[in-house]
């Protein structure tokens, strides 16, 4: 079994759901019941996975111990910046095992949801040292690593706004208002990721091949774009679904992306919640670091370097693989080019508002997005290397 995926799951989703509506009603906390049916998805899908299972368990057990013992210190010595640095280093050793094995024909700590778990603890971790969290219960904490429908894929929570939920007890009509929400993102859902999604995934198929003409490969990058937003979006929207009829309101993941009028835009409703993350916790602080280091000349050199580190390490974290790394090379570059032009362009800032001109920014964005999609997926990189078999 695996998470959104296949009848058995959804069938033990709907039995796990149904508790949950009686207790929402009955105006109980949700919290307990979140932890406890979140373990027993975990302990389904990794039933026969025992290698994994084994690399999720040390996974927690290693994070939590680092949280715990960067509570203490972070009480006791205060912020200390080399100290911290050094348990994000250690924070992310999994993960950086999980992404460099397979280049050795390995696959240390490989286990679904590895990516999103570190994001969480790299959050947590951030934020103590912030000194926004003093504090951390431990089945809060579990509940908040564990949480079954956004465990593998996200949506990316933060754990303070989950917490708030963990600990809420709703009114029978806000709970019933909520549910209403969290039924309708379940349809919504499955229509985008079994209907649209299925439809494009479909397209791809008749349109891939190494001996297709250049118009076919452009239709496939079109067809690509729509069946990762539909099974994507579709997902996330179950898992946003899931979670209001669980009494957690996770965020919003997609928010119209395909009408944006820049990169910038589209990285603002494209994966919200990761780009959101990387924007917070990778490129604010770069910026900020950057800043009192004096890296720079002027703010626009800071954020040109911020854009390309944060958008390589985003693609270098969806894997190492050419496809990946160069993507968010891309991403950066085109972040990078925009800021440059909205800043100087006298052009830009003459015609920013007219329709003409948000028009034909608008169809560019479109045509460079569904580029990088076309390197996301991988097809770009296989052609250039078949023509040059021949």
């Amino acid at each position: 079994m695996n998470y959104f995926e296949g009848l058995a799951f959804y069938l033990v989703m709907i039995l796990i759901l149904i508790p949950a509506m009686i207790l929402g009603m009955m105006e109980k906390k949700q919290g307990w019941y979140q932890l406890a049916s979140s373990v027993v998805i975990l302990v389904l899908v990794f039933a026969n996975r025992r290698e994994e299972f084994l690399f999720l368990t040390l996974f927690l057990a290693w994070s939590i111990s680092l949280i715990w013992l960067y509570l203490h210190l972070r009480r006791t010595r205060g912020r200390k910046e080399r100290l911290f640095h050094l348990i994000l280093i250690l924070a992310l050793l999994p993960l950086a095992a999980c992404k460099i094995s397979p280049l050795f024909s390995g696959s240390l700590f490989a286990f679904t949801g590895i990516s999103y778990l570190t994001f969480r603890v790299l959050q947590i971790l951030i934020e103590i040292y912030d000194g926004v969290i003093g504090s951390l219960s431990l089945p809060e904490t579990l509940a908040f690593f564990l949480f079954f429908p956004s465990f593998s894929s996200g949506p990316i929570d933060r754990s303070r706004r989950f917490g708030e939920d963990y600990h809420r007890q709703r009114s029978r009509e806000e709970y019933l208002s909520l549910c209403g929400d969290g039924i309708l993102h379940l349809l919504v859902g499955a229509v985008y990721k079994f209907v649209l999604a299925a439809f494009f995934f479909k397209a791809m198929g008749y349109l891939d091949s190494e001996e297709a003409s250049w118009y076919l490969w452009i239709g496939y990058a079109y067809a690509y774009s729509g069946y990762l937003f539909f099974d994507f979006a579709g997902y996330s929207r179950m898992a946003k679904g899931c979670g209001c009829i669980l009494g957690t309101s996770l965020p919003d993941n997609f928010r119209a992306p395909f009408i944006s009028k820049d990169i910038r835009e589209f990285w603002d409703r494209w994966h919200i919640s990761l780009s959101h993350w990387f924007r917070d916790f990778v490129f604010t602080r770069f910026v900020m670091y950057s800043t009192k280091r004096k890296w720079f000349k002027d703010r626009l050199q800071r954020a040109c370097a911020g854009f390309l580190l944060n958008m390589t390490i985003m693609g270098m974290w969806h894997g190492l693989t050419p496809s990946y790394v160069l993507y968010g090379i891309y991403h950066g570059c085109l972040l990078a080019l925009t800021e440059i032009w909205q800043k100087k362009s006298a052009f830009h800032k003459r015609n920013k508002n007219k329709k003409w001109y948000q028009i034909l920014s608008w169809a560019v964005t479109m045509q460079l997005v569904i580029f990088g999609f076309f390197l996301f997926s991988g097809k770009l990189i296989e052609l250039v290397q078949a023509s040059q078999n021949r």
